[in-house]
């Protein structure tokens, strides 16, 4: 492995289409806002992006890569067959994420409208998949996910590929999923729209488990009131979550540590 004053990757900026070099650095800013809001995992979740020239490919994070090291260059390219096409010339040892890859091809076969994916083992998210009830719709927050939630079983790490015929099923056509007594997942048309998505879905969360923590009765909204706000969260209903935010989400990386465009 290399040291850390070792970690360095060659810029792909002038071997890459402008496309894919837009979706490199805004796959990188994923994983440094994810890391700055409190959602990483070490080394052990993981985001990809479609690459923009080719459905049946994807951009991934080589395994072993904490979050706030990503940088534009030094995402692989794989296939959905899971043959790695591209990397880093220089990988520093690191490789192909097993559940990364089952998780990501499996939504990305499935899923056309697909341009991003995000998954998170954040404690409220591994809390909330952990309990029977999944999201409740206590918060407004919650509201522009619930009902639309989709969950799957857990039934061991998601490292076996037979095991992408059920997640992508279990999605369906919903945006967001909690993997049972896993954690969180969404997917969405761009990398703001997926990360705003994560960000909705995590606080929802933890709004949820520190009110069920403060041995209180709930305040439980009436039936006809969550059909009235979740309706007014529909797809369609508003403007889609994450493009107005993300120039700005952008500027507070580059004075926090632009080095993600690298």
């Amino acid at each position: 492995m290399g040291s850390e004053s070792g970690l360095k990757f060659a810029s792909l900026r002038s071997s890459v289409s402008a496309e894919e070099w837009e979706a490199r650095v805004n796959l990188a800013a994923c994983f440094r806002l994810a890391d700055h809001y409190g959602m990483s995992d070490m080394i052990y979740t993981h985001i990809t992006a479609r690459a923009p020239d080719n459905p049946e490919h994807f951009l991934l994070n080589l395994h072993g890569l904490l979050f706030d090291e990503m940088t534009a260059s030094s995402f692989m390219r794989v296939d959905l067959g899971g043959n790695i096409l591209s990397k880093p010339a220089v990988d520093h040892g690191y490789g192909l994420h097993t559940a990364a890859f089952v998780i990501h091809s499996a939504i990305y076969a499935a899923r056309p409208d697909v341009m991003a994916v995000m998954h998170t083992h954040t404690i409220a998210g591994m809390a909330v998949s952990s309990l029977k009830c999944g999201l409740l719709p206590l918060t407004q927050t919650s509201h522009r996910f619930y009902p639309r939630v989709a969950y799957h079983d857990f039934t061991g790490p998601e490292r076996d590929p037979a095991e992408r015929a059920k997640l992508a099923q279990h999605l369906g056509r919903e945006n967001v999923m909690v993997l049972r007594n896993h954690g969180l997942l969404t997917v969405g048309p761009s990398i703001a729209e997926t990360f705003n998505r994560m960000y909705g879905l995590e606080r929802s969360c933890q709004a949820q488990l520190a009110a069920m923590a403060c041995n209180t009765p709930l305040n439980t909204l009436p039936e006809a009131v969550v059909e009235k706000s979740t309706a007014m969260y529909a797809p369609g209903a508003v403007r889609p979550y994450g493009l107005l935010e993300w120039p700005a989400l952008l500027r507070l990386l580059d004075r926090k540590d632009p080095s993600y465009r690298e």
